[in-house]
């Protein structure tokens, strides 16, 4: 059965930062494109960042640009994000998610992938 367990979620001051895991099980996922997401109350899941199951590379919402890196340990089965100079609008439940088959333009459009963690919560506040 295959799995997604995030951690490391909390609440933070804003400019502080978090690091975000996922690990995954069930099944090899060196092949995966895995990613995060994002919900603030009220809104629509987005897209933050991911790593491409072709070659690996990384890629990140303007939003978080510079500010975020994302990495993925084939090895562990993990994938992390590392979240710098948080921002109020930062604030919302982040979740994991993996898919074996999506194309590259696809990347940040959540319906294209099938395995989702239970999110996280992220809270920045003053």
């Amino acid at each position: 059965q295959v799995q997604l367990v995030e951690s490391g979620g909390g609440s933070v001051k804003p400019g502080d930062s978090l690091r975000l895991s996922c690990a995954a099980s069930g099944r090899s996922f060196s092949r995966d494109t895995m990613a995060w997401f994002r919900q603030a109350p009220g809104k629509e899941r987005e897209f933050v960042a991911a790593v491409f199951r072709s070659y690996g590379r990384a890629y990140y919402a303007d939003s978080v640009k510079g500010r975020f890196t994302i990495s993925k340990d084939n090895a562990k089965s993990t994938v992390n994000l590392q979240m710098n100079d948080l921002k109020f609008e930062d604030a919302g439940v982040y979740y994991c998610a993996a898919d074996s088959t999506l194309i590259l333009s696809s990347i940040s459009d959540a319906r294209h992938y099938d395995h989702w963690g239970q999110g996280i919560q992220v809270t920045v506040s003053s």
